[in-house]
């Protein structure tokens, strides 16, 4: 039995690893997928259970969390400095405001995504056989429209999610 990051099923599929991958059963554990909402009450409730989640986080900030934070890992790291920023004001319940002020802005850019996925950029710079260099040009959109959807085509090819970082008229990459 074999267990890792998301980067394991895929790197089971390249000629490399045929004889393992051949003989490999992949199970895909979505994790808290679709039930961030209700993890993120749980925590609270878990913390202070004499007190009702919606007097710590407004609804509409639960909301907010809920679909912006994808794993427990992100949750667990900005709920605490929501409340630290939350007392810091004298704010109580936490509002939308005090999450967006303390949200990383690019959280789902490109390089976040993948490197949640197991890729940064010395994996990619090794996978696409390219200098690291060119693989950041190649995440902060830098390279020519032509070299990013080779580079896109091989990513998709080798089964690494990209996600909605790339628009499918021109293959650029998103923005926001």
């Amino acid at each position: 039995m074999l267990a890792g990051h998301p980067r394991l099923k895929n790197d089971l599929r390249r000629p490399s690893q045929e004889e393992t991958g051949a003989r490999a059963t992949v199970f895909e554990f979505e994790g808290i997928q679709g039930h961030q909402r209700r993890f993120i009450s749980w925590l609270l409730e878990q913390c202070a259970p004499d007190v009702e989640p919606s007097d710590i986080l407004a609804p509409d900030a639960l909301d907010l969390l809920a679909g912006r934070l994808v794993t427990p890992l992100q949750i667990q790291h900005y709920l605490p400095r929501m409340l630290e920023q939350a007392h810091r004001l004298g704010e109580k319940p936490v509002t939308p405001t005090i999450v967006n002020a303390t949200l990383a802005p690019d959280m789902h850019a490109l390089e976040p995504t993948l490197t949640r996925h197991g890729y940064d950029v010395k994996a990619l710079s090794e996978l696409l056989h390219i200098r690291q260099t060119e693989v950041r040009s190649f995440l902060y959109g830098q390279l020519p429209p032509g070299r990013t959807e080779d580079l896109h085509h091989q990513l998709l090819a080798a089964g690494i999610p990209l996600g909605d970082h790339f628009s499918s008229g021109n293959r650029e990459l998103a923005t926001g």
